[in-house]
C-alpha cells in the first residue's frame, strides 16, 4: 500500500459564476493539492473529457456582501494541479437550507449526475438533499423542495447505491438525535426524487469495536461508502476512537444493501482521518480518498491500491 498525503493550509472559498449572479470571493485559480484544505474530499472521474472532479463545501459573497453558503467543485488532469474553485450549486433567495453546506458527492445515475449534499436551517432539521445536472460540473438543481431524509430526524452524509436497479440512499442519523448514531438505508423512487418507503437501520455506531474513546458515552456515524469487492458488498464509515477520526469497515453477510451488517475488528485507518470514497484513475489505479488529520490542517490522504482491504492501518501517515 502507499499513502500520498498532504498538508493543506487554504480555506476553501467558493468563487461562485456569472451564471449564478454572485460576486466572487475568490478568482478562479490552478492550486497544488498540497494548499487546499479539503474535508470530506469525494472525486468523480469523468471519461468524457478525462477529468477528475472533486466537491467541496464553499462560500459566495450575497448581493449584501455576507459570505453564504453553496457548493462548488476543483478540477484537474492528473490529481495534483487543480483549477477552481467554480460553483456546482448556489442556492436561491427561497431555497430551504442556511447553514451546514456539508459532504458533497456526486454520482451518476441513468445518464444524468447526482449531487448529494447534507444541509440545515433554523427552520427545518438537517438532511441529505438530491440536486440533477447533465454534466458534472452543473449547475445543479434541487428535484425535491425538501430533503429526502426523514424530516422528523437529524440526518448527513447521504450517498447512492443501486441494487438490482432499485435506487437507496443510505445515510447516517446523528448521533444527536439518538446518542447512538445509525447507519440507515431509504427507497427511493427511480428518478431520485423521493423516498418511497420507511428507513431501515443498517447498524448503530456501537456496533464497531473501535467506535468509542475512553470514556465517552455517545458514538458517531459519519461518512458511509458502499462498493463490491469480490463480490462482496462493503462500507467504509467513520466514527471515533481511541486516536480520534477513524475510518472501518463493514460488511453485508447477505451482500445486499439491507445486511445483516457485521463490523471489523479493526479499523482501517486510525490516525484521525476519515469520511472516505473510493474512486478509479484513469490508468486504472484504485484509489481511497479522506481527509486528515480532522481539526487544523486538513489535507486529501490518498490510499492506493486494494491490500488496505482487511487490515489495519497503525503505522501513521506514510511521507
Amino acid at each position: 500500500m502507499r499513502y500520498l498525503s498532504f498538508l493543506g493550509s487554504v480555506f476553501l472559498v467558493c468563487s461562485a459564476g456569472m451564471s449564478y449572479g454572485v460576486e466572487m470571493s475568490v478568482p478562479v485559480a490552478v492550486r497544488h493539492r498540497s494548499s487546499m484544505a479539503i474535508r470530506d474530499p469525494f472525486i468523480v472521474p469523468w471519461q468524457a473529457n478525462k477529468t477528475y472532479y472533486l466537491y467541496a463545501s464553499c462560500s459566495y459573497k450575497s448581493e449584501e456582501g455576507k459570505n453564504k453558503r453553496c457548493f462548488g467543485y476543483y478540477k484537474s488532469k492528473d490529481l495534483n494541479m487543480w483549477e477552481g474553485p467554480f460553483p456546482a450549486f448556489v442556492p436561491g433567495k427561497d431555497f430551504w437550507a442556511t447553514k451546514d453546506f456539508w459532504a458533497p458527492e456526486v454520482h451518476e445515475y441513468k445518464g444524468k449526475f447526482y449531487l448529494f449534499a447534507t444541509m440545515n436551517s433554523e427552520t427545518r432539521k438537517r438532511g441529505t438533499q438530491i440536486m440533477r445536472a447533465d454534466t458534472p460540473e452543473g449547475p445543479f438543481e434541487p428535484i425535491s423542495e425538501f430533503p429526502q431524509t426523514p424530516a422528523e430526524w437529524l440526518c448527513l452524509d447521504g450517498t447512492l447505491w443501486v441494487e438490482d436497479g432499485k435506487p437507496w440512499m443510505v445515510y447516517c442519523h446523528e448521533w444527536l438525535d439518538v446518542q447512538d448514531g445509525t447507519i440507515e438505508a431509504i427507497p427511493l423512487s427511480d428518478d431520485l426524487s423521493e423516498a418511497i418507503g420507511p428507513s431501515t437501520t443498517l447498524f448503530k455506531g456501537s456496533n464497531a469495536p473501535w467506535g468509542h474513546g475512553p470514556g465517552q458515552k455517545t458514538y458517531v456515524t459519519d461518512g458511509p461508502f458502499l462498493f463490491r469487492r469480490d463480490g462482496e458488498l462493503l462500507m467504509l464509515w467513520s466514527s471515533f476512537g481511541p486516536s480520534g477520526y477513524t475510518t472501518g469497515l463493514a460488511k453485508s453477510t447477505t451482500g445486499k444493501v439491507l445486511g445483516p451488517w457485521t463490523q471489523l475488528k479493526d479499523p482501517i485507518f486510525c490516525v484521525d482521518g476519515g469520511h472516505a470514497s473510493r474512486f478509479k484513475t484513469f490508468d486504472g489505479r484504485q484509489m481511497t480518498v479522506l481527509h486528515a488529520p480532522n481539526g487544523g490542517a486538513t489535507r486529501m490522504v490518498f490510499l492506493e491500491g486494494e491490500d488496505w482491504i482487511y487490515r489495519p492501518v497503525i503505522d501513521g501517515l506514510a511521507k
